[in-house]
């Protein structure tokens, strides 16, 4: 049986690394231009030469993205973007525009193309005209349900990868075509600016009582009437599988180099169990924990089965966080763990240590000690070197975390 993949995001070189170390099987990462996320965190050019190099060494795939829509005074600079992508040995690009799509194949016949979401594919005549113009994977809209994926599966070419989304962020508007942002405060969501305004919350204001808001209902819940829930399908492998999805896309460029890290851990271990005996899918419950100990808004299950009933949460636009990340190993030896710290502790605390494709360890670490060796009460230096003794030895980069205070 083919390995499902586990595709998992890399906004910039940090999380480019957790993705590596904790289980990806693909990162899709973007540049300054041509990308649906427009921070300055993404890659230069020498380092996307350094990322495809060490995803190589490890047997993971690199994808670009190019999947904004450009204007037309961008397209002079997307031959110089080809051709670094070339020579960077990117193994695919992700784009959404046709006339991208034809540029690449001119520029660049052998390189593999993945059709972006934002194309808003939703039927098999879609995906085989795709395919037919070139196109190795199609990402599919997420606003299909697990039997439409099945007869898009059934009705293309077996050589057509079929990519959705699992895990993540939901854009309330259709496959993230969205002009609110744009309108609102002039930053374009399909250039990578989204200021997400579907997370704000609304009130009503009367021309003639400025100041005065009124509260703005959908129901009893509250005024957050646009803010969607996150996506969780790490129940649903088998089910996936079944409807012909082969690369289980992660959301999340923007988010933390531990979040990244945990839930591509856990989606590659929910895998393995589908592996290991797929027509008795069951994901062991310390798995499924994983995915809540990062921080995340109430999950859902999207469209898959069916149009969603409770895809929205009107309470608040927050997320939910019951573990930080305290500090990062840095190595063991002769029986003691080395660390730097990222968030304040104290000696006593009990702390959970996450190493890749591992049950999390749980310890109380009773003593601490600095970085010469003398015993302290607390770590309460940001980034202050620590260690405590351990009969375990964990690898470098194990993510050592702390439930929040009630």
């Amino acid at each position: 049986m083919k390995r499902l993949e586990v595709l998992a995001p890399a906004g910039d070189p940090e999380r480019l690394g957790a993705a590596l170390n904790y289980g990806a099987d693909a990162v899709y990462l973007g540049r300054q231009m041509f990308g649906m996320r427009s921070s300055p965190g993404n890659f230069d050019y020498d380092q996307l030469v350094s990322a495809v190099n060490d995803a190589h060494k490890r047997g993971i795939k690199v994808y670009l993205t190019c999947n904004t829509l450009p204007r037309n005074n961008e397209l002079p600079f997307f031959e110089k973007f080809v051709e670094e992508a070339v020579s960077a040995g990117v193994d695919a690009l992700i784009v959404a525009d046709i006339g991208l799509l034809m540029m690449i194949k001119r520029l660049a016949p052998d390189m593999e193309i993945h059709i972006s979401t934002q194309t808003g594919i939703v039927n098999y005549a879609t995906a085989r005209e795709l395919h037919s113009m070139g196109a190795k994977r199609v990402v599919l809209a997420r606003e299909l349900s697990l039997d439409e994926i099945a007869e898009i599966r059934a009705k293309t070419s077996p050589d057509l990868d079929i990519e959705c989304f699992v895990h993540g962020a939901m854009c309330v508007s259709f496959s993230g075509r969205c002009l609110l942002s744009q309108y609102l405060v002039n930053r374009d969501p399909n250039r990578g600016e989204c200021a997400q305004p579907c997370r704000w919350g609304y009130h009503l204001m009367e021309e003639k009582r400025p100041g005065q808001y009124f509260p703005v209902f959908e129901d009893e819940h509250g005024t957050y009437i646009l803010n969607a829930k996150d996506l969780c399908m790490i129940d649903h492998i088998d089910k996936l599988a079944e409807a012909g999805v082969y690369s289980l896309k992660i959301e999340g460029r923007a988010k933390s180099s531990y979040y990244v890290a945990v839930v591509a851990n856990a989606y590659h271990m929910a895998v393995d169990e589908y592996l290991r005996d797929p027509y008795n899918y069951h994901l062991p419950e310390w798995i499924r924990e994983e995915v809540y100990k990062v921080s995340h808004r109430k999950y859902c299950n999207g469209f898959f089965f069916g149009r969603p009933d409770e895809s929205q949460y009107y309470e608040d636009s927050g997320y939910i966080r019951n573990y930080d990340v305290v500090a990062v190993v840095d190595h063991c030896e002769n029986g003691m763990v080395y660390c730097t710290q990222r968030n304040r502790f104290f000696a006593g605390d009990t702390v959970e240590l996450i190493a890749p494709m591992q049950k999390p360890v749980t310890l109380k670490l009773e003593t601490l000690l600095d970085e010469n060796g003398e015993q302290i009460e607390t770590a309460n230096h940001a980034m202050m070197n620590f260690s405590f003794p351990c009969d375990t030895e964990f690898p470098s980069g194990t993510y050592i975390r702390k439930a929040t205070e009630e």
